[in-house]
C-alpha cells in the first residue's frame, strides 16, 4: 500500500490527497486483477506518444503525456503486489522499459532540435541520454559486485520531474543542463 504522513502544510496536503488518488487507481486496478507488466508497457507507449510530441515541439502536450506516463511507472509495481504477481521478470521487465521511455524522451528532443539545426542542443540532449542511461547501468553493475549501491546525482525520478518542469515552462534546454 502507498502511504502518506498527513502534515498541516500544503505540500502535506498535496501528498495526501495524490496518495489517496494513486491508491484508489491501484486498488481499481488490482480488483480487475490487471497484469501489472501490460501497466508497464501502456506506461511506454505513452511515452512514446509524448516522444512524438517532443518531435512536433509541443512542449506543454509532451509535458502533460509523461506526467499521464508517470501514473503508469509508479502504479505497476504495487499492482504486482496487490495481486500476487510479483516476478523476478516483471522487475526486469520493468526496469528495461523504464531505460526504453527514457531513452525515446529524449530521442523526441533530439529530433525538435535537429530539425531547428539546433546542433549544441541535440547533443547536449545526446549527453542527457547518455547520462541517464550510464546511471542506471552504473548502479546495476556496482549491485552485481556489492550488497547495495544507494547512492547517485539525478536518478530517474529526478530527472523526469526536471523533463516535466522544463517541458510545462518551454524550458527544456535548460532542463537538460
Amino acid at each position: 500500500m502507498i502511504v502518506s504522513t498527513r502534515a498541516s502544510s500544503i505540500s502535506g496536503m498535496l501528498g495526501t490527497g495524490g496518495t489517496w488518488i494513486l491508491n484508489s487507481i491501484v486498488n481499481l486496478l488490482a480488483r480487475f486483477r490487471v497484469n501489472p507488466n501490460v501497466l508497464t508497457l501502456l506506461g511506454l507507449l505513452i511515452n512514446i506518444f509524448a516522444a512524438v510530441l517532443f518531435a512536433k515541439g509541443m512542449f506543454t502536450w509532451a509535458g502533460l503525456v509523461v506526467l499521464f506516463a508517470g501514473v503508469f511507472d509508479m502504479v505497476d509495481g504495487e499492482v504486482a503486489r496487490r495481486t500476487g504477481r510479483v516476478t523476478r521478470f516483471g522487475a526486469f521487465f520493468d526496469s528495461v522499459i523504464d531505460r526504453y521511455s527514457d531513452m525515446v524522451l529524449l530521442l523526441g528532443l533530439v529530433v525538435w532540435y535537429a530539425k531547428l539545426d539546433r546542433i549544441f542542443y541535440a547533443g547536449l540532449v545526446v549527453m542527457s541520454l547518455i547520462g541517464s542511461i550510464m546511471t542506471s547501468y552504473t548502479r546495476a553493475r556496482a549491485e552485481s559486485l556489492i550488497p547495495a549501491c544507494k547512492v547517485g546525482f539525478l536518478e530517474r525520478p529526478e530527472r523526469i520531474v526536471l523533463l516535466i518542469i522544463g517541458a510545462l515552462t518551454d524550458r527544456v534546454g535548460a532542463a537538460m543542463w
